[in-house]
């Protein structure tokens, strides 16, 4: 009996078919640490080193004196954080508000809904930047449409984006007016998917429409509504297009708009110091992470 050897391309095929497991997660695992463990390791990296200035001068490692530096910094880093968390917090809860309402209304019939859904969906389809210039020249403080209104009403105008006390609220505005539909789109779906006996029970029980939205609806749509507050804090955390679009370098002449994002931004590209703008992207992201696991425990609890 005699045995052949198997060419390169058999020999090919049968590796690939004794570790199929191996072949087909293997681009996967490429590109996650290609895209995804590099990017992240070489940034922890940096946030321990001296680097600054020119990409190719000398690196020193300097442990944790970055980190050190940003938290006793109470000029700018602390401020920063005091203002993502506020741009942060209001906007979730505003649109959250906001959503429901309009995710109510929206859910029943009535003449007209087609046009209305497409009105209240129309601000997604526009970028940041373009939003973020749309409304620079609405509440431009001269001749913009914002004031125009109020001297219309007999109202004193505003300084709005160019105040140094209203910008951050004023761009919180327009982070709301931009991606509230976003979370009338998940609720509507969470609302449309809930189960009709629960309701119709407490309706026949005499409860009103207050008491079955209140010990009904809420309760149900619970964990639809995590997911809106878990997708779109990431969202509005790490929001930076509107903010450079319409208040430049630094978050402003005061850096009245600056949140941890700018800050970063503005220590790699004005400043050239990648170290100290490593760190700050390593604390933003431990932030991020730590209320990703709020979220995530609370829906979880929620479930039980």
């Amino acid at each position: 009996m005699t045995h052949t050897t198997p060419s390169v391309g058999q020999r090919l095929v049968g590796f690939a078919n004794r570790h199929r497991a191996l072949v087909l997660a293997g681009p996967a695992v490429a590109f996650i640490i290609a895209m995804v463990a590099f990017p992240l390791v070489y940034t922890l990296y940096l946030s321990m080193t001296d680097a600054s200035g020119s990409v190719r001068a000398d690196v020193n490692f300097n442990g944790f004196d970055n980190f050190a530096e940003l938290l006793g910094d109470t000029d700018r880093f602390w401020p920063a954080v005091w203002r993502t968390v506020f741009f942060t917090g209001g906007a979730v809860i505003v649109e959250l508000s906001l959503g429901m309402a309009i995710a109510l209304l929206l859910r029943r019939s009535f003449r007209g809904e087609r046009w209305v859904r497409v009105a209240v969906l129309l601000p997604l389809v526009a970028t940041p930047v373009a939003v973020g210039m749309m409304w620079l020249l609405i509440f431009e403080p001269t001749i913009g449409a914002a004031n125009e209104l109020l001297r219309f009403l007999g109202i004193p105008p505003q300084g709005w984006i160019s105040s140094r006390t209203q910008a951050l609220p004023t761009l919180m505005f327009v982070d709301i007016w931009q991606w509230t539909p976003m979370v009338v789109i998940i609720l509507l779906a969470g609302l449309t998917s809930l189960p009709e006996e629960p309701d119709e029970a407490a309706r026949v029980d005499g409860a009103s429409s207050l008491q079955r939205f209140w010990y009904v609806t809420l309760p149900l749509l619970a964990p639809t509504m995590v997911t809106a507050v878990l997708l779109r804090s990431i969202d509005a955390l790490k929001t930076f297009d509107i903010l450079y679009a319409t208040k430049g370098k630094g978050g402003g002449s005061f850096h009245e708009a600056e949140t941890l994002n700018v800050l970063a931004y503005s220590y790699s590209f004005d400043y050239n110091d990648y170290g100290l703008s490593s760190a700050v992207l390593v604390l933003f992201f431990l932030m991020i992470v730590g209320l990703c696991g709020l979220l995530i425990w609370t829906r979880r609890k929620r479930a039980l």
